[in-house]
């Protein structure tokens, strides 16, 4: 055994003092957040704070799993959104609806999660685990989008972003005429310029409404295709610039793939050079072994190109519930950075496609030869 101080004790050394009453989340993930989860906690809020939020880097963000009906839309993705901590969000449409029933002046009230559903279904409430609400804000919010989007402007094909970009605008104008105190997700990223992509437009409230505006004969359609080659310009034009790319996900599922399917789609389909993604910080509590996880694990997604192998050791995967590490996260990061400048990259989605397809065409043209 050799003897003498190992190159592995570096590390800060684990201290177990007393926590304060007083203690901030700062202070808290610095000092006391000192080993297991709890450490890959630290390591992702330093990442984030101190490296992803550098400005030459854009910010993807993917969310999974019912957030926002907790209130994790206003309280985390709305500031993050402000503070130019995002930059391009994918979310599973049903985020989308149920932040909604906030914005049109409707409320969700904790519970249990023992209560019997058969009693629930009888008195007209719905459960999403521990949150309860009345049936009536599923029928008011279905009202709420069918009536917008019948309107003229939504009759054309188009992809989720710009479907999102239009509902937010009106949701903006709700909030404004309910004087509703806290802007939900898609009021916001309307006012900042955010573009929000939703993979499966068809699974969720919002996409059966959709279906039900098409079997009135409405000509609303959604491009998926659009959104795929939108969000990869959004990351080719990153790189391009001599800036970076980072991803911020929260669970797994259809938008964790998505937003990780972008340098696939540059490197692989399109046959673009490039690396991968800079930056990759994960919350779940998925396992790869089960399927969960697969082919999302940092170290797997090298093997894909979803991640540059030079920049592994600039990922953390934190196994913990999303409801716990995003609150934590998103007050370390506004505590530590100064907000950055909008990047508004909605505005610049023509522009970004265009630069894509020359790119695609210039190299399509060099292989033929």
């Amino acid at each position: 055994m050799k003897l003498g101080k190992s190159k592995y004790l570096r590390g800060k050394k684990i201290v177990p003092s007393p926590i304060p009453g007083n203690a901030r989340v700062v202070e808290l993930v610095d000092s006391y957040f000192q080993a297991y989860n709890a450490g890959r906690l630290r390591e992702a809020c330093h990442l984030f704070a101190n490296r992803m939020l550098q400005s030459d880097v854009t910010i993807g963000m993917s969310l999974t799993g019912a957030l926002t009906p907790a209130g994790l839309g206003g309280s985390c993705v709305v500031p993050l959104m402000k503070a130019g901590f995002v930059d391009w969000i994918v979310s599973t449409g049903a985020n989308l609806y149920h932040d909604a029933h906030f914005a049109i002046g409707k409320s969700l009230h904790r519970g249990s999660p023992f209560i019997d559903d058969r009693i629930l279904r009888k008195e007209g409430v719905i459960r999403i685990y521990d949150i309860l609400f009345d049936y009536d804000v599923l029928l008011s919010t279905d009202k709420f989008f069918r009536t917008v989007i019948r309107k003229e402007e939504f009759q054309k094909e188009m992809g989720t972003a710009e479907l999102h970009y239009k509902l937010g605008k009106y949701i903006h104008e709700r909030e404004r005429i309910l004087k509703i105190k806290h802007p939900s997700v898609l009021s916001t990223a309307y006012q900042c310029g955010v573009p929000v992509y939703t993979s499966s437009p068809g699974d969720s409230s919002i996409g059966m409404n959709i279906a039900e505006i098409e079997l009135s004969g409405y000509a609303t359609r959604i491009d998926v295709l659009l959104d795929v080659n939108e969000t990869a310009a959004i990351v080719l034009d990153a790189k391009r610039k001599g800036g970076r790319s980072g991803v911020l996900i929260f669970g797994g599922g259809s938008p964790k793939n998505f937003l990780l399917q972008t340098e696939p789609q540059i490197q692989e389909v399109l046959q673009i050079n490039e690396k991968g993604h800079d930056f990759f910080l994960q919350i779940t509590d998925a396992r790869p072994d089960t399927g969960g996880l697969s082919g999302a694990t940092p170290s797997e997604a090298v093997s894909w190109g979803k991640v540059d192998p030079n920049k592994l050791p600039d990922t953390v995967v934190a196994y913990l519930d999303s409801t716990v590490a995003m609150p934590i996260l998103t007050s370390y990061a506004l505590a530590q950075r100064k907000p950055r400048k909008l990047k508004r990259l909605y505005e610049r989605r023509g522009e970004l496609v265009d630069k894509l397809r020359a790119e695609y065409f210039k190299g399509l043209k060099k292989r033929s030869r």
